[in-house]
Formats: C-alpha cells, sequence, structure tokens
C-alpha cells in the first residue's frame, strides 16, 4: 500500500511566507520520511511553468518517490454561471498540470456554503460541474477524487458538502465513471460532526484515496464550531488541532479494518500538524504508526 504525505505543517512557508521552497520540501521528505510520494498542493505548484514542473517531476523520481495526488479546491458553488465557468476552466488546468507531474489523482470538491446558494442549487451546480469535467480527467489519465471536506485553509466558508447527508446526496447524483471516486478523510466527518466510520461504510465501494489525519478539538466542541462558522473567516478556527496520527480520535484499526474488507490499494497521504517547528518529527511520527498499522491490517 503506496504512502504519501501532505505538507500542512510547512503551506505557509511555501505557499504565504516563501521561506521554503518546493525543491526543499522534496528533499526533507526524501531524506527522512521514508515515503513512496508526495502529495502536491496546487498553491506551491508552479502551474504555468511547464519545464518548471517538468523538472520538479524529475527531481521527485531521482529520488525515488512519485507525485500521485493533488490537492486541488475548485469552487463549483457559485450563483453566477460565469464564475461557475471560470472555475471548470481552472479544475481543467489543474487536471492537465496533475498529469503533467505523473500524478494519477487531483481533488475536486463542490465549493463554499454560501448562503445565498440553496442545497438544491449547490447540488445542481457541483454536479453539472464535474460531470463536464468526467472526459478531460480520462483523456488525462487523472481520476477526479471527491473529499468530504472541511474548508481550505484560504476559503471564508466551509464546505458545502461538508455534511453527510449532503455528501453522499452529491456523490450519489454524479454518474458512475473509473474517473471520479472518493478522497476519503475520517478527520473532516468528525469536524462536521459525523461518525466517520458511517461515512466510510458507506462510501467504502468508491473510495480510491485517502488523507490520513487525526484531529481534536482544544478549548472548545463540535458545537463552538458550528458557532464560529456562523461569522465567517479565512482559515481554520483555533480550537481545532491537527497533529500526529493515531493521537486523535480516529479508529485507525477500524478504519483500516474496512478499507482491507473492501479491497483498497490506493493511496494514503498524511495531512499531519500545523507547527513547522515540529513538522518534520511528526510526519515521521505518524509515518510510522501508519506503516504500522497498515502492516497489521494487510494493507501492504
Amino acid at each position: 500500500m503506496p504512502l504519501a504525505a501532505f505538507p500542512k505543517c510547512f503551506l505557509n512557508d511555501l505557499c504565504v511566507h516563501h521561506s521554503m521552497t518546493v525543491e526543499q520540501w522534496i528533499d526533507l521528505a526524501a531524506d527522512q520520511l521514508g515515503l513512496d510520494g508526495l502529495e502536491f498542493y496546487w498553491g506551491f505548484t508552479p502551474e504555468n511553468d511547464w519545464p518548471g514542473l517538468q523538472r520538479i517531476r524529475e527531481r521527485v523520481e531521482a529520488r525515488g518517490l512519485t507525485i500521485p495526488m493533488m490537492c486541488y479546491s475548485p469552487d463549483f458553488t457559485q450563483n453566477e454561471e460565469g464564475k461557475r465557468r471560470e472555475e471548470v476552466h481552472k479544475q481543467r488546468h489543474a487536471i492537465e498540470v496533475t498529469a503533467a507531474l505523473g500524478g494519477k489523482f487531483c481533488r475536486v470538491l463542490s465549493g463554499q456554503r454560501r448562503e445565498d446558494v440553496s442545497r438544491g442549487e449547490g447540488i445542481r451546480f457541483t454536479v453539472e460541474c464535474i460531470t463536464e469535467l468526467l472526459p478531460d480527467a480520462e483523456k488525462h489519465g487523472v481520476v477526479l477524487v471527491l473529499e468530504n471536506h472541511y474548508k481550505d485553509g484560504f476559503w471564508r466558508f466551509p464546505e458545502f458538502a461538508q455534511k453527510m447527508d449532503v455528501f453522499l446526496e452529491l456523490l450519489d447524483a454524479i454518474p458512475r465513471s473509473p474517473w471520479f471516486g472518493v478522497n476519503y478523510d475520517p478527520s473532516n466527518a468528525i469536524i462536521a460532526g459525523d461518525d466517520p466510520i458511517a461515512l466510510l461504510e458507506a462510501v467504502k465501494d468508491r473510495v480510491v484515496t485517502m488523507h490520513a489525519s487525526d484531529r481534536w478539538f482544544e478549548g472548545g466542541t463540535a458545537e463552538d464550531l458550528r458557532k464560529m462558522e456562523a461569522h465567517p473567516q479565512t482559515g481554520y478556527a483555533p480550537i481545532l488541532r491537527h497533529g500526529v496520527i493515531g493521537r486523535g480520535l480516529n479508529d485507525y484499526d477500524k478504519i483500516f479494518s474496512i478499507l482491507k474488507s473492501a479491497d483498497f490499494q490506493g493511496w494514503i497521504s498524511i495531512e499531519d500538524g500545523e507547527d513547522p517547528k515540529v513538522g518534520m518529527e511528526h510526519l515521521r511520527e505518524s509515518a510510522d504508526f501508519l506503516r504500522r498499522k497498515m502492516k497489521e491490517h494487510g494493507l501492504k
């Protein structure tokens, strides 16, 4: 079972402060984590530099790794058709860039949960956009993966399809295709106030990738988070903690036993940590925990 990592703890360094380069992250991960791949984030990907993308791919592959997944955040739940068309165009470009990097999976979302967009409208907008993109995914050999998401770090509003019932309704409305599946994140279900095991049981036959993460609340509860969401803000609420996998609220024995029963053979990507000072240490601990649990459950 291949294991990748997403540099959540270094996102500000990579995307905002630019105190770390992509090349530095590649070398750190290759030297210290013992991974099979690196999940990329759109915010630090040189999307319009095709020679640069090729150099990055070659650097990663020279270190014995691949770039299996692209973490991208489209925002389809907008009332203005022109803005939705723009989001489709940008997701299409993300598919092309993913393929250029050698990736096989590109994340797709619904969009932000805006007050002026009803549930029915949000479902319809998202289904239309994702369905239109399936031929592009097939053309480039990239599977679009819908994540049960909480919120992009640079969004003001939480995910439209954050809650399990909305996510499942959306998933069921999109035509089944080998170029479309689910990126399962157990921690996001907890944040939504849902049972991550119940969600996994509902989607296990469609899961093709997974974000391995662990969350907990510090100084508040899920109910407090709902109150905070009533006042839109960029970034995550301070009561949400995101750290070493195996120390939070998720039951990885149960999760991995379900994935094994579903014959899951896809990529698992570590989404771990918020503090760059201990980022590599925590990533190593998470990788060790996941390797051990994957072996215990026959996910090799």
